[in-house]
């Protein structure tokens, strides 16, 4: 078995799961971390056990013996300096969506994988969720036929939609529908979306981060189909989980519906009332267990490098993703359908992977 060497920058909540990952992983031979905060860094290390454990980046850049690297830091417009930076150094990148904060800098990325020959993905763990899986795999195997309309209704918890609210000015299309956009666009592919309308609420978030409550936005496919996908980030604080999700996917022959909304495993105490544990997107140790699906996507890239395989998102799809939720937040401004034209979807020189 091929291994190779990781450096991830940024061991926050879901660069920590990721080292974890990558340092009990087969795959990986050598394992070098960089994070800023030096508290976190040190408690990071400490399970880990990696190579070098750095405060400066560049030290994991600058290593000629380090294969791929994992971009996770906040705030999200470091994204695409880093991922740049690591592909000029001639680096497989892993990097957390959003995959940069406009289409130029997604072009750059996706020009610069191809010229250099790397591999490129971006962290849209969901699909390695099981149940998103299954619906994938009823349209594939036509279980419910060809896809009529769909719908995914995403809600997070105030706390988080403060803390990212708090460090973005990305709207909850970018930064929370973005991974149900993905999704559903993933299962519904090779068709493309043509137009996008989009409403937003902001009752809540405004005053205080300038954001939006929630927004919900209908997608047309060139096919027909239409989907529904809304997202906020304003349960109240009291609410006993991280995440719940809502999926129905309609097609001519059936249909899928997915209760993801975590309330399988219910705890209660005198300390702190009700709680849904483990009811984060990316999922929480359970000692020897991972409950969710980021190790997976994790394993998934680090394999992907060693064997020279393509991951299962591709720099191109992300990029599409992207156009969808700018769409939305053009359309909640000027309260207008958005049309997606060929002039909006450039075609880059290809190179091959």
């Amino acid at each position: 078995m091929k291994q190779i060497n990781v450096g991830i920058i940024g061991t926050g909540w879901c660069g920590g799961i990721r080292a974890v990952a990558s340092a009990s992983s087969p795959w990986v031979k050598e394992l070098h971390l960089a994070e800023i905060k030096e508290e976190r860094l040190t408690e990071v290390a400490a399970q880990t056990h990696p190579v070098t454990a750095t405060t400066d980046y560049r030290r994991i850049l600058e290593n000629a013996s380090v294969d791929a690297v994992m971009v996770s830091t906040t705030p999200e417009g470091t994204h695409y300096p880093l991922a740049k930076e690591a592909m000029l150094a001639g680096k497989h990148v892993f990097l957390e969506k959003p995959m940069g904060l406009d289409l130029s800098e997604a072009d750059d990325l996706i020009q610069l994988s191809r010229e250099k020959k790397l591999l490129f993905t971006i962290g849209y763990s969901q699909r390695f969720n099981p149940k998103f899986a299954y619906v994938k795999r009823s349209l594939e195997d036509g279980t419910i036929g060809e896809p009529v309309t769909a719908l995914v209704s995403r809600h997070i918890t105030r706390n988080l939609g403060k803390k990212i609210s708090g460090r973005v000015r990305l709207s909850p299309a970018a930064m929370e529908s973005t991974h149900d956009l993905d999704f559903v666009l993933w299962c519904l592919a090779p068709r493309r979306p043509i137009r996008v309308y989009a409403q937003e609420a902001a009752k809540i978030m405004k005053q205080q981060y300038n954001a939006a409550d929630c927004v919900w936005m209908i997608v047309t496919m060139d096919d027909g189909t239409v989907f529904t996908v809304g997202g906020g980030w304003v349960l109240p604080p009291a609410y006993p989980n991280f995440s719940s999700t809502w999926i129905e996917f309609v097609g001519t022959e059936g249909a899928v519906m997915v209760d993801d909304t975590h309330r399988d495993v219910y705890v209660t105490s005198m300390k702190d009332g009700i709680r849904f544990p483990i009811s984060s997107m990316p999922g929480e140790k359970v000692k020897h267990v991972y409950a969710g699906p980021m190790e997976a996507e994790t394993l998934h890239f680090l394999e992907c490098v060693a064997t020279g395989k393509q991951p299962l998102v591709t720099g191109e799809h992300a990029r599409m993703v992207m156009e969808v939720y700018q769409a939305a937040d053009r359309s909640v401004e000027t309260n207008k359908p958005v049309e997606l034209t060929a002039t909006e979807v450039p075609t880059l020189a290809t190179t091959s992977a």
